[in-house]
Formats: structure tokens, C-alpha cells, sequence
């Protein structure tokens, strides 16, 4: 069997403002933990439809992560005005290793996008995309290729650790 490529880091984007928190709470936090903890997130990045889906699906209960530096969540939160200042924060792949990481190979509050294992995802993740960075817009194949590979979602129970999160700037 031909080895994989490694997943070298993961990410997750939010609004530089919601910075502070994070350092002062030690981590990311998923949204409900926020909110049973009585915190509010200076600038969330969902709407209240994604907010509730995601609440309806459980999906609440996760730390959303990426493949990419990019995301189209991300760029509907900046055109709509509720990200203003977007950083993609570095998640070490350790992260990989904690008790109920869940994959989803589509927006994990989509209708009928089901979870799996990371170990499932093996055998689901276009490695090829990741790997590349290909950027050629001109083939339809591989622009297809590239939008799915960005609504990869990884799902983190309850916390990122701060140790994890590789460029989170002090200031």
C-alpha cells in the first residue's frame, strides 16, 4: 500500500478580535462550552442559521478545523461584515490524537454530511490537494477538487488546547 502525505498542520479562522479570549481562556472552546461557561464571543463567525444548525446537528459540541488557509465560511463571515480582521490559526495535527476528532468530507452541519473517524478519513481525504496547492483555476477538475478539499471540516470535542494552536500572536 502506497504511504499517504502527512497532514502537516490544520487550521481554524476566526476574527482577530476574539484573540484575547482565547489566550485568556487557554484554548478554543467549542460553542456550546462557551455558553454554558456564560462567555460570549466578542465576534462569532457564524450566523444564527449556522449557529442553530450547527446546534440541531451537535455540531456545536466540536472546534471546527480546516485543511486549508481558506475557507468559504470564512469569506461568507468577511463579505457579510461579522469577521472583520480574519487570521487562520495554525492547529498542530497532535490534535488528531484526541478522544473523538471526527472528519467530515463536506460543511458538517449540511444536511445528510455524515461524521467518521479520522481513521475513515483516510481512506476519503483528497491528499492530493492538500499536498499540491494547486491553484490552476483554469481546469474545472481540479477547481472542483480544491472547493471540496476546503469544506473538509475536522471536529474537535470541546477544546483545542493552547499549546496546539502554532501562531497565536501575543498582541
Amino acid at each position: 500500500m502506497p504511504k499517504r502525505p502527512a497532514i502537516k498542520e490544520l487550521f481554524h479562522f476566526t476574527d482577530r478580535r476574539n484573540l484575547p479570549s482565547i489566550r485568556d481562556l487557554g484554548g478554543l472552546y467549542s460553542y456550546a462550552l462557551l455558553g454554558e461557561m456564560g462567555i460570549e464571543i466578542p465576534a462569532p463567525g457564524g450566523n444564527d442559521w449556522s449557529r442553530d444548525a450547527d446546534s440541531s446537528k451537535g455540531m456545536d459540541r466540536y472546534v471546527h478545523l480546516c485543511f486549508r488557509d481558506s475557507h468559504p465560511m470564512e469569506y461568507r463571515a468577511r463579505q457579510d461584515g461579522r469577521i472583520v480582521s480574519s487570521i487562520f490559526l495554525k492547529i498542530h495535527t497532535d490534535v488528531l490524537q484526541i478522544d473523538g476528532v471526527k472528519f467530515t468530507p463536506d460543511v458538517s452541519n449540511k444536511a445528510g454530511v455524515e461524521l467518521c473517524s479520522v481513521r475513515e478519513a483516510m481512506d476519503i481525504i483528497d491528499f492530493g490537494m492538500i499536498e499540491s496547492g494547486w491553484k490552476d483555476y483554469n481546469d474545472p477538475e481540479i477547481q472542483a477538487r480544491l472547493q471540496a478539499v476546503e469544506k473538509y471540516e475536522i471536529l474537535v470535542p470541546d477544546h483545542v488546547p493552547p499549546h496546539l494552536i502554532l501562531n497565536l500572536p501575543n498582541g
